[in-house]
């Protein structure tokens, strides 16, 4: 599994990530506005997300991490 981690302040909501993503896990919070006056991007669909990478590839201001969760997934068994 994977965590995606936004820094919803700086996100200018212009789609670009969730364009990109191959598998529809994104989606621009049309429920939030940032101090910008945008709608940040965020997962929908966070367990759908295959680690691609993609989305902050092309996000133009580096407002995505993501992060591979296997020390949890380890500690389970």
């Amino acid at each position: 599994m994977f965590k995606l981690i936004f820094d919803e302040a700086r996100c200018k909501g212009c789609g670009l990530c969730v364009h990109a993503c191959p598998k529809g896990v994104l989606a621009l919070k049309k429920d939030i506005l940032n101090d910008k006056g945008y709608h940040p991007a965020g997962a929908a669909r966070p367990e759908d997300c295959i680690g691609c990478r993609s989305c902050a590839l092309f996000c133009p201001d580096v407002v995505i991490t993501i992060l591979r969760e296997e020390a949890e997934e380890k500690g389970r068994g």
